[in-house]
């Protein structure tokens, strides 16, 4: 009796399982297809063999009700130089993929290019597939790509070529005694804190006019294009007389550093002309402890602290440039002079100024004082200064027999401050005011100085 009471408590129990599990609402999905924040995701130009930044699509229903894909594939699959990970997951198939209603997804996208030998950029491309409720999307995927020469604390010598970019990671090096040529044109992309390092060697920078060559960071994403600080800058160490002609150099922290001379120097350790340097984190040049600099049409603007720095003493000569600073809260001078260095270990050292020239310029910025001296005088330590017929801001002037002929205080009148383009307008108290005995031939562009009337500044302008 108990044995028939079992079997009927368990076909009753099997009876209400079956009937509860038969009764159990289905869930319905949405018969709608996807919508998607992009339908083409590109990539800006990406070295070979270095990975790209992640980008993101998202994958949205906008439907009431949950929506399942049937299936997403990378097109290329595992041969393809693209990467996807979705919500998560990496791979190159996903199946069965339930967004619920007014939801959305993340797919996340890389993608690292071989090498191809090439010398021209080439554009690669794939596509993702999205199959819901039997229709197909797609969302194009595409990169540009440049083979490049890359340099990881490399040495170098001879003449780099210019067919291709140039990558350097932590430093490309001149070493001692050597010479390294950079030909017009080359196009030079440094790393993170990565430098182009010249120790006691020769490095000489050969651009023209037409064919500049361009320093900057690694990263050419549109985000990046007015960084500061991408990359550390050029460095020289006591480096035997160098040159920089016709380059452009941007978003480093220092743009160029120079540290010490080269005892075997006849002439100055660096020579830089016709040249930009602007959106460094720090200095536009970086005289430390004794460098030698000659320059001339430069235009030094927008670093975040000063154009032009000196400290525990260097020379230097520029003419026919511009000094220009608003910096990161528009305090900070132009030009900075200091002749010593306190250290960690609490000594002071001092150095001397034997040249500190500067002729035919524009120095000018958001700040009152544009020029700022630090100095100690000491037993043998020697400052020598002269500012002859430039246009300076400086709060009141200078009245001081080393400053000769200066305009004072008056607004250069650029065509345009928040364009960085710092070119004269026709009514600037500029035009046809320079020395012709501080003239150059040519200004930053290339353009003839009227050698008679030359314009204070980089540019010359056409009347």
């Amino acid at each position: 009796m108990k044995k028939v009471l079992l079997i009927g408590i368990l076909l009753v129990l099997t009876l209400g399982i079956q009937l509860f599990t038969g009764c159990k609402k289905k869930e319905l999905f949405s018969k709608n297809t996807l919508s998607f924040s992009t339908d083409t995701l590109v990539f800006d130009t990406i070295f070979t063999t270095v990975g790209s930044t992640t980008k993101r699509i998202k994958i949205y229903n906008k439907s009431n009700q949950s929506v399942k894909i049937q299936k997403v594939t990378l097109m290329g699959g595992k041969s393809s130089p693209f990467r996807i990970n979705l919500d998560g997951v990496p791979g190159v198939t996903f199946t069965d993929i339930v967004i619920p209603q007014k939801d959305s997804l993340f797919m996340f996208v890389e993608v690292t290019l071989g090498e191809n030998s090439g010398t021209t950029p080439m554009i690669i491309e794939d596509q993702i597939e999205f199959l819901t409720n039997g229709k197909t999307q797609h969302v194009q995927l595409a990169a540009w790509g440049q083979d490049a020469y890359f340099h990881y604390k490399d040495t170098n010598e001879g003449i780099w070529p210019n067919d291709k970019p140039h990558v350097i990671y932590d430093y490309a090096a001149v070493d001692s005694a050597k010479t390294l040529t950079i030909q017009a044109g080359t196009k030079i992309y440094l790393h993170k804190n990565a430098l182009l390092f010249n120790y006691k060697g020769t490095l000489k920078i050969q651009g023209t006019y037409d064919n500049k060559v361009i320093i900057q960071g690694d990263r050419l994403e549109p985000f990046y294009q007015d960084v500061k600080g991408q990359y550390y800058g050029i460095y020289m160490d006591h480096a035997r007389t160098s040159e920089i002609d016709n380059c452009i150099i941007k978003n480093g922290t220092a743009g160029i550093h120079v540290y010490g001379d080269d005892p075997s120097n006849s002439d100055y350790t660096l020579k830089v002309t016709n040249t930009e340097i602007f959106n460094s984190a720090s200095y536009g040049i970086f005289n430390y402890s004794g460098g030698r600099i000659y320059g001339e049409n430069l235009n030094i603007h927008d670093n975040d602290v000063y154009a032009y720095f000196v400290l525990e003493g260097g020379d230097c000569n520029f003419r026919q440039s511009q000094f220009l600073s608003w910096g990161s809260d528009g305090s900070k001078p132009a030009i900075a002079i200091k002749n010593y260095f306190t250290r960690n270990d609490g000594i002071t050292y001092v150095g001397s100024i034997y040249e500190n020239s500067f002729y035919n310029s524009i120095i000018y910025g958001g700040g009152e004082y544009q020029i700022a001296f630090d100095t100690i005088n000491t037993n043998g330590v020697t400052i020598l200064y002269e500012f002859d017929n430039n246009l300076i801001k400086q709060k009141d002037g200078v009245n001081n027999s080393k400053f000769i002929d200066n305009t004072w205080n008056k607004d250069p009148k650029f065509k345009s401050i928040e364009g960085q383009k710092y070119i004269i307008k026709s009514a600037s108290p500029c035009i046809d005011a320079g020395k012709s005995g501080y003239a150059t031939p040519k200004d930053i562009e290339g353009t003839d100085r009227d050698m008679g009337q030359p314009d204070i500044g980089a540019y010359e302008v056409s009347q």
